[in-house]
């Protein structure tokens, strides 16, 4: 998760280098996180049924690939294969679904949230950790050799992976993990279920606004007339902030209505964009900023999962999260390329802050109805499926 947050930080000298336009290099990236959330559905069923190890072990390989390939290509269309389909894939297979799926499987229901939200500042963590070091790598070895470090560097998962243990998982591939319910009766259940629905659309909202934010802040405050480092502190302070906003959720969906929680993000998040636009634009207001929508980064995530496994159960929640977290990325694939691309087109990130704005607010009010309780499933089912 990482090495994911700082891809921000190579717009400009990718672009700059190759001699394309912010959105060749917008689109890629907008390609990278639909082809996440679309093979992170496929990888979400490998590994409930194979286990999580022969998942991450495929999905490091191919981020070591993607990232040397992002590294080498020349064209627009290669880029967009490697650092987007590729590294997608790769990240599909070594990211939420797959870790949440081990976590829903193995953590009681009464500490499943705050597990998750321990996961998730774990992956927090580590983009307060890499965003300043790949910064530090690209000004030190250029981005090319920045990139072909950090692919060898993606292979450390393998044996990360190794120690990995899920009781259940056999080398033939048969779980002992029960199920009630086929693949498709599953996903059948959960998209007619009003409640998967809104989180679904939830799920948009927030893709959409942390990848935009992710990927064009850096090149947003340059072109205000910041220093270069401003970019790289600003990520890290997101990502160090968010280890205490991703913890801070999955304790409190022990306690609240998750629900409750991720309204309150998703408005938080509207009204700290708009803020952050009134401000005069100086380090120390970027700052705040970043340490203020730090906390409120992925601090959806924990919440969102806990209540899919609250809903339907953990048979197959890295599926059904993955299902989900497609939404995410689909948001998350607008953001990048819509930034790009109107910025292309007018000069100005202006437009798409604004959208950001107006979505936190939508996805605060969808979020208010989702029922927490457990699925009924049998003859009474029926008027669940509202």
């Amino acid at each position: 998760m990482g090495i994911r947050h700082g891809f921000g930080l190579w717009l400009q000298p990718i672009t700059q280098a190759q001699g394309w336009t912010r959105e060749n290099f917008a689109f890629a990236l907008a390609v990278q996180n639909f082809a996440w959330g679309l093979f992170g559905i496929f990888a979400g069923m490998a590994a409930d049924r194979y286990g999580a190890f022969k998942v991450l072990l495929v999905g490091a390989v191919a981020y070591a690939l993607g990232l040397v390939g992002m590294a080498t290509t020349t064209t627009p269309l290669l880029f967009a294969l490697t650092a987007g389909v590729l590294i997608g894939a790769a990240q599909a297979g070594t990211t939420y679904a797959i870790i949440y799926g081990v976590i829903g499987r193995q953590i009681p229901a009464e500490r499943r949230s705050w597990a998750m939200g321990v996961a998730a500042a774990a992956g927090s963590f580590g983009q307060f950790l890499m965003v300043p070091v790949e910064g530090w790598l690209i000004t030190g070895f250029g981005w090319q050799q920045a990139l072909l470090i950090l692919g060898a560097s993606a292979l450390l998962i393998i044996p990360l992976a190794v120690f990995l243990r899920e009781p259940g998982f056999g080398g033939s591939g048969a779980t002992s993990i029960h199920r009630e319910q086929t693949i498709g009766h599953a996903l059948r259940e959960a998209f007619r279920y009003r409640s998967f629905q809104l989180l679904m659309v939830g799920y948009f909202v927030c893709g959409f606004q942390v990848v935009f934010i992710g990927v064009h802040m850096p090149s947003y405050l340059k072109d205000q007339g910041l220093a270069p480092q401003v970019a790289s502190y600003a990520l890290a302070l997101i990502g160090l902030f968010n280890v205490v906003g991703t913890y801070a959720a999955g304790a409190l969906g022990q306690r609240m209505a998750k629900r409750h929680i991720l309204a309150f993000i998703y408005l938080a998040r509207s009204v700290v964009i708009a803020l952050f636009l009134a401000a005069p634009l100086t380090p120390t207001s970027v700052y705040v900023f970043s340490a203020i929508m730090g906390v409120l980064w992925l601090s959806t995530v924990p919440p969102t999962n806990a209540v899919v496994a609250q809903i339907f159960g953990v048979a197959h929640l890295s599926m059904l999260g993955g299902f989900v977290f497609f939404s995410h990325q689909i948001g998350s694939f607008m953001g990048v390329w819509l930034g790009g691309l109107l910025y292309d087109q007018t000069g100005s990130y202006d437009i798409v802050w604004y959208i950001s704005i107006a979505l936190g607010v939508l996805a605060a009010l969808v979020n208010l109805p989702v029922r927490e309780s457990a699925i009924e499933r049998g003859p009474q089912r029926v008027e669940a499926m509202a």
